[in-house]
């Protein structure tokens, strides 16, 4: 039966992918990843041969009705990223939204993606949060910015290195310098940091110290 599988993969240790995950990959007919070179590493180092296509952001709507044909025809196929699961701030609803609306069967496991260890270990209110992904870059930033000024929920961003101390400064403008937050650092890899503090500390820490690596920002809500 043709379906449409959503496999996670690992953010750092690569003993973070499930045995589900391995069976699936092989047994798929073929594998859309983000980045086939990235994804042919882990691919190899788990013995994994299953043919595979380029599906990322500059082609997946070039690609996606060739992907439906396939399926359709009965063949099944894995939707992987370079790391988490497929379609947080990655590649994936397109082929997702087409694959529902053309009645195939879409099955997401359950694996790693970055935010929630570091939602978990930000020691910030948890029972209630909101995932922003990445803040706009320039159109749109400081509307976002005034907006989040009333969100009492934790919030839950994904930010570059060489942006964090930017962003960092301006949360504390628009939010206040003695708000709490946690910025998670290389999830699951070998030098994962997390740094706690208002965001003012943390502006100067990542000041003095520029980070390095994939960055999970926590921010705890506006107080009711």
């Amino acid at each position: 039966m043709s379906k449409l599988y959503i496999v996670p993969t690992p953010i750092g240790n690569l003993e973070d992918i499930t045995f589900r995950a391995v069976r699936i990959l092989k047994e798929v007919d073929f594998i859309l990843a983000e980045d086939t070179r990235t994804s042919g590493k882990l691919l190899k180092h788990l013995n994994i041969c299953t043919r595979m296509y380029a599906h990322h952001k500059f082609n997946e709507h070039a690609a996606v009705e060739k992907v439906i044909s396939r399926l359709q025809n009965g063949e099944t196929a894995a939707l992987i990223s370079d790391a988490g699961t497929p379609a947080i701030s990655d590649p994936g609803y397109l082929v997702v939204r087409n694959c529902i609306d053309a009645g195939i069967g879409v099955e997401c496991l359950p694996g790693p993606t970055a935010f929630v260890p570091a939602l978990v270990t930000a020691g910030l209110p948890n029972d209630k949060f909101c995932f922003e992904g990445f803040l706009p870059v320039k159109k749109g930033r400081k509307t976002r910015f005034e907006f989040l000024q009333e969100e009492t929920r934790t919030m839950v961003f994904y930010e570059s290195p060489h942006r964090l101390t930017k962003t960092l400064g301006q949360l504390s403008e628009y939010l206040g310098e003695d708000r709490n937050a946690a910025v998670c650092r290389e999830i699951s890899k070998l030098h994962e940091e997390t740094v706690r503090g208002t965001l003012q500390e943390l502006f100067v820490h990542f000041s003095d110290k520029p980070p390095k690596g994939e960055i999970v920002l926590i921010v705890n809500g506006k107080k009711d």
